[in-house]
């Protein structure tokens, strides 16, 4: 994030791995960790961004309602010439700030009202101080100076465009955090940790998942990870609105840090870690002219948080929460004041953060701590299950339907031996998309069949052409091409191989509804 955002090489990147992720949708597996209850000390928060650096200034200190006094200060970056010095948005030193943007005595004005401020390093703009000090000392002493000069409790590290590819940077920064971390606790100024991060419809990109994992295995207690729900591109459905495209990137999120979490050794329970997902988005019109998050989608997103019980909500940014003036005449392009939709006199930061009241100072003494594992799966009967149970011996068509562990996932491509609830970070990796769970009552559902002489029985002395259909023990087939004595049983267990595709489910259907209404192909036609 940053008061002059584009959509960032990651972003892009992630618009076309994560298209085939948007048609999966949904989880592509079953939490197997047991829901334990989130550390009831710690309330959801909420916290705007205000970019500090941004013209004109934004009075964050003059607080328009109560939702505002929490305010994520944005951004500390390296210095352009000395790359261990931190600034604000490269263009004021700390004590420069100080002097000619009244930053200090507009903080302390803010407090004065009972509001708090948190630290947000890095952003779209410029370098994140890792990506630049390599000197491990010095890296540690930059984050040090800006956490006790601000005597931050909470700070913020959004890693995004080229400082989300620099792996040596990435564990700099998760060892240097580490040992601050220990440091403020020590002292006993306790610091949470937040982690902001690209993100999709299909979750978290590689590089992301990456950069959590280096903060967990370096030792930084994360009090969570911040999705930016925003700026989507292809990756969102062109039908699909902001609210819905962001329900379905934190739903990734979470299960994304399931695994995380289990692979470093600290298993968590599903509420936990609901607790430690947050969400930003942008306010208004996005970078991407045809993304725009309104106010109902506001109205919607917090609803859903507050009842799943995400940890945290955010947004991008406080500067921008106001209906543009009439000089303003574009709507569809970005600006660093308003949010180019009509607010009806609202405030996005008060739709947003309605229910969510624990503060920035209420996250800072929350400790990770791993829960126990369920040591057994919920078991499968067939008689009760609307489809076969899966087998790992079996091959299974694109579209086919299979129950693994009372859940229903259906083949995305034609797989055999790869578990439905496999723990994958990014959904484009299993060949499974989860459907649902298995239903109270449900019994097996009839296969699909269509009545004899709908389409000729299938014969290993016939010649078949390109687009012939037959019968094979009343399932239907479709020749791919030229072929004579090729079984079309064969393509379950060979489906490129075999000349022979299975019609599938939806197709039979329509089959069967024309036979029913007198409209199928004459019983002697192979096609």
């Amino acid at each position: 994030m940053s008061s002059t955002r584009r959509l960032s090489p990651v972003r892009v990147t992630l618009a076309a791995v994560v298209a085939l992720a948007v048609v999966a949708g949904g989880y592509v597996g079953v939490d197997r960790w047991q829901s334990a209850q989130a550390s009831e000390t710690v309330t959801p928060w909420f916290a705007a961004y205000t970019d500090v650096t941004v013209t004109p200034t934004f009075p964050f200190e003059d607080v328009k309602s109560p939702k505002g006094r929490d305010v994520m200060l944005s951004f500390v970056v390296a210095d352009h010439d000395q790359a261990c010095t931190p600034t604000w948005g490269a263009a004021y030193g700390l004590q420069e700030a100080g002097d000619q943007l009244d930053l200090d005595r507009r903080i302390a004005r803010l407090e004065q009202q009972k509001g708090a401020v948190g630290v947000s390093f890095g952003g779209l703009a410029n370098d994140e101080l890792a990506s630049t000090c390599t000197d491990q000392g010095k890296l540690v002493s930059a984050y040090q100076r800006v956490v006790e000069r601000y005597d931050a409790s909470t700070v913020d590290f959004d890693i995004e465009s080229d400082d989300l590819t620099k792996t040596d940077a990435g564990k700099r920064r998760a060892e240097a955090v580490a040992a601050l971390q220990e440091q403020r606790r020590g002292a006993g100024h306790p610091l949470a940790v937040w982690l902001t991060l690209p993100a999709a419809p299909g979750g978290l990109t590689a590089d992301g998942t990456k950069a959590v994992s280096q903060f967990l295995d370096a030792g930084v207690d994360l009090a969570g990870v911040n999705a930016m729900t925003m700026d989507y591109g292809n990756s969102k459905g062109s039908s699909q609105s902001m609210y819905s495209a962001s329900v379905e990137t934190l739903q990734q999120v979470h299960r994304q840090l399931g695994i995380l979490y289990t692979r470093a050794g600290t298993p968590l329970g599903d509420r936990t870690l609901w607790h430690k997902v947050g969400a930003t988005p942008m306010i208004g019109q996005n970078d991407v002219q045809d993304e725009v998050f309104t106010m109902s989608d506001a109205v919607k997103l917090n609803a859903w948080a507050r009842q799943t019980g995400l940890g945290r909500m955010s947004m991008w940014s406080l500067n921008r929460d106001t209906t543009c003036g009439s000089n303003y005449v574009n709507l569809s392009t970005v600006s660093n004041s308003c949010s180019g939709v009509d607010q009806d006199g609202k405030l996005f930061a008060d739709v947003l953060g309605k229910g969510f009241g624990g503060g920035i100072l209420a996250a800072s003494g929350d400790v990770t701590k791993a829960e126990p594992s369920s040591t057994t799966q919920p078991s499968d009967d067939p008689s009760t299950s609307p489809y076969p149970v899966w087998d790992q011996d079996s091959a299974y068509l694109e579209g086919t339907k299979t129950v693994w562990h009372r859940n229903v996932y259906e083949a995305k491509w034609w797989t055999s031996g790869d578990l439905p609830d496999d723990a994958v970070l990014s959904s484009y990796e299993t060949p499974w998309q989860l459907v649902g769970p298995v239903l109270p009552g449900e019994k097996p559902v009839a296969p699909v069949s269509l009545p004899t002489g709908t389409y000729p029985a299938w014969s290993g002395t016939t010649t078949y052409d390109t687009g012939d259909r037959v019968l094979f023990d009343g399932t239907p087939y479709q020749a791919k091409w030229w072929n004579t004595g090729d079984s079309p049983e064969a393509s379950t267990s060979d489906p490129d191989g075999s000349p022979w595709t299975r019609l599938k489910d939806s197709e039979v259907r329509e089959v069967l509804h024309d036979v029913q209404s007198g409209e199928a192909a004459p019983s002697g036609s192979g096609h």
